[in-house]
């Protein structure tokens, strides 16, 4: 879900965010720069290079003094992005930071802000889309969780072509534009000459960052005293020299490549780096340049800079797994970064390992022990289920497929080829309340149905016409959502061209197009569904107690639903002792593959009819389960009004009767292949992981054998949860899984704790 948290309170909490370095007035100064560069170019690739221009080098931080890795970058209200984490898409504004940093400014600057506001109101990339995209009662912002389907523009799931960066380095990557550029001027294409210059004026912006940060560590070895310190930094500038001219020789000279192009592009995601950084680091440990020692501190503090950045949702770092050039290189750099990852302890990076059979037994094992010591990284994932499965979801070669990686919370794209962030959102839960009613949604009486024809509930006599409204009613959101991508394409690519984000995208360069412009492979998108667990669990009872029992009227449950329960105990109490999700019961476990391939595939065929090369699910659930919870009535499976919802596949809190194994089972049977990605957690006490061991492997492998895609474990003390939510002062380190990302338990709203707090723990 890349953020998936977008003007929400709660992410004021998760995401402590570092203020800007630069005084106000210099923002100030820096925002109008910006505008100005925008307002004084109508080629939409010379205005971005040129609006870039007046971002970087300045915005780049000092250095500090920890730092063996270097690169820190600010985000102010106005800029440029992909993501809603670090600032907004495509040209942003922030407004309500615009505003807030108003009253930091002396009363004679605000009608400069104003000016900048009443700017943006009209040029902000989202704002466009925004105002000729949502409606009254059935799409939301982005999020807005009192509507049933939610929408935004953003670019977060972009994972580059990080190799082909590191094989040709600046100079090389130079020379290949440069070509393309010759012959879009041959041809006398001008968008194509314009698209190849711009990218050359990033080149430069990428070595006036090198630059830069030469000039940074040039000033502290003068100040420094300190001789470990004074190598470091030596160290870092012949680096940072180097690799202005030449392709990266050196591990460190790969790290500080990758990193500053990643910061410039703004992208939040950093790809597989064993990949591309496994051979530099063999090669400087074969010749004694470095120690293991010195590999691991460059390691760890390459994965404190993209701690900094705070992105909660992404930071994704993800090694192993099939289809990488060297695996044996790539797996010692698999080996260092477990260890890094267990000496940070930090949230981030999301730390992802891809598992295959086959593979390196001590990466996997020391990932298992990272796990033990309550890391809740690595996040497993399954390629001998997610290959395949990509393959048949995205229409790809397997040799395309091995490239599969999860962004955000776990959303797939393929590495460097491909575009997939989930800019639509829909809340299954909710569109099935609306469907019993007949098209009202009792949390607040509205009727949001879009016209969608549907039974009332007096028309309603057989759960097969429960089922008939519902499969309608999500019909109608389905096609909503996937008009809401497709179209969000649409309106960025009129705006801006990704230009750091395209050179290192498959083939954008070859094409001589940009990213959305019919440069990227494969151009996909996914619909994030909440809720999906609790709407598998109303149904059943529904089935179960209604229509099978004939304990209660239709019309009972309506009135009931209605009223959140007030008065109806025994019928709520009824609704939950229905099969439940989770405990390997067939009953409701075929009403939940039904749906799940209903949903996936619905979504899955969408693609075509509005232009996409895939348009898939995604359930990946962060803390938004939470909030739209918040924000949905009653339902049948006897959860209150407001009460959260089940995150992700996962059975609701408590729910799963029958043990990890039965949980898994139910978990299993629905297929990986109809959709882009899910999310499994599970939580384990300390001493049934350690004491246990053996038994926990056993049920993972046997989890993965069954066809299980993605795990992710969280391991606690028992109790420790329970008093951590009394007593938080006590665990302000307490890292916890909330669904597609983790965080400190203590920083998370009192609901979301909560619903952590009641998943079942295997003990």
């Amino acid at each position: 879900m890349s953020s998936k948290i977008e003007n929400n309170p709660s992410q004021v909490d998760v995401n402590k965010k570092i203020p800007c370095e630069k005084p106000v007035l210099t923002q100030l100064e820096i925002m109008e720069a910006y505008t100005q560069a925008h307002q004084s170019e109508q080629d939409i690739y010379q205005r971005e290079v040129g609006c870039l221009s007046q971002l970087y080098p300045i915005l780049f931080r000092q250095i500090e003094a920890e730092d063996c890795v270097v690169g820190r970058v600010d985000a102010l209200p106005i800029g440029f992005g992909s993501v809603t984490s670090v600032g907004g898409v495509g040209h942003y504004c922030n407004f309500d930071k615009l505003e807030a940093l108003k009253n930091e400014l002396p009363a004679d600057t605000h009608a400069r802000v104003d000016a900048l506001l009443d700017y943006w109101q009209q040029h902000d990339t989202r704002s466009i889309y925004y105002r000729q995209t949502l409606t009254e009662t059935t799409l939301g912002k982005f999020v807005d969780v009192n509507y049933p389907a939610i929408a935004t523009a953003r670019l977060s799931g972009m994972y580059l072509d990080y190799n082909k960066l590191v094989d040709l380095g600046l100079n090389g990557m130079r020379a290949l534009i440069g070509d393309k550029l010759a012959s879009a001027r041959q041809q006398s294409d001008t968008k194509a000459v314009s698209l190849h210059q711009s990218f050359l004026g990033c080149l430069d912006i990428v070595e006036a960052v090198i630059n830069k940060h030469i000039e940074l560590c040039a000033k502290e070895l003068e100040s420094t005293p300190d001789l470990t310190r004074k190598h470091q930094l030596s160290d870092l500038i012949d680096a940072l020299a180097a690799i202005r001219s030449e392709k990266p020789q050196t591990f460190l000279q790969g790290i500080q490549l990758t990193w500053l192009y990643s910061l410039c592009a703004g992208v939040v995601n950093y790809g597989r780096m064993d990949d591309y950084l496994g051979d530099l680091l063999v090669a400087d440990l074969e010749a004694e340049r470095i120690t293991e020692r010195q590999a691991i501190n460059y390691i760890r503090s390459h994965y404190r800079l993209i701690e900094a950045r705070k992105t909660t949702v992404n930071g994704r770092v993800v090694i192993g797994g099939l289809g990488r050039r060297n695996p044996e290189t790539a797996d010692v750099y698999c080996k260092l970064s477990i260890q890094a990852v267990r000496e940070n302890k930090d949230t981030e990076p999301q730390f992802t390992l891809r598992i295959y059979k086959g593979m390196n037994q001590d990466v996997y094992n020391d990932a298992l022990d990272a796990i033990g010591e309550g890391l809740t990284y690595p996040i497993l994932y399954n390629d001998d289920v997610n290959v395949p499965a990509v393959m048949k979801s995205m229409q790809i070669s397997e040799q395309d497929a091995q490239h599969y990686v999860p962004f955000g919370c776990g959303e797939f794209v393929l590495s460097g080829k491909s575009v997939g962030t989930p800019n639509t959102c829909i809340n299954i839960l909710k569109i099935l309340n609306i469907s019993l009613t007949g098209g009202t949604d009792f949390w607040d009486g509205q009727d949001k149905s879009g016209g969608t024809a549907l039974l009332q509930p007096g028309q309603v006599n057989s759960f097969d016409d429960v089922m008939n409204n519902y499969k309608a009613l999500l019909d109608f959101y389905i096609d909503l959502t996937a008009n809401a991508q497709s179209f969000s394409y649409g309106v960025m690519n009129q705006q801006v061209g990704f230009l750091f984000t395209s050179m290192l995208t498959d083939d954008c360069i070859g094409r001589s197009k940009a990213l959305l412009d019919g440069g990227v492979y494969k151009l996909g998108g996914t619909n994030e569904t909440y809720g999906n667990t609790n709407a598998y669990d109303s149904l059943a009872a529904i089935k179960r107690v209604i229509f099978e029992d004939n304990k209660y009227s239709y019309a009972e449950l309506i009135e009931a639903l209605k009223v959140d329960f007030d008065g109806y105990d025994r019928m709520k109490y009824d609704l939950i002792q229905a099969p439940k999700f989770g405990n390997d019961d067939s009953y409701v476990d075929e009403i939940a593959v039904e749906m799940h391939e209903y949903i996936c595939n619905g979504i899955k065929d969408s693609a075509a009819r509005v232009g996409m090369d895939s348009y898939l699910v995604v359930i990946i659930n962060n803390q938004v389960n939470t909030e739209w919870g918040r924000a949905t009535s009653a339902s049948a499976d006897g959860r209150h009004r407001g009460v959260y919802m089940s995150n992700a596949n996962n059975p609701q809190s408590g729910a799963d009767k029958n043990g990890p194994t039965a949980m898994l089972n139910s978990l299993a049977k629905l297929k990986a292949d109809v959709h882009a990605g899910s999310v499994q957690n599970m939580k384990f006490s300390k001493n049934m992981y350690q004491d246990k061991r053996m038994i926990v492997e056993a049920l993972l492998d046997g989890y993965f054998e069954q066809g299980g895609p993605q795990i992710m474990v969280s391991v606690v003390g028992k109790g420790e949860l329970e008093d951590a939510y009394h007593n938080p002062e006590k665990y302000p380190n307490l890292v916890v899984r909330v669904g597609g990302f983790s965080a400190r338990f203590v920083n998370l709203d009192r609901d979301v704790q909560l619903e952590i707090l009641n998943r079942t723990l295997n003990d």
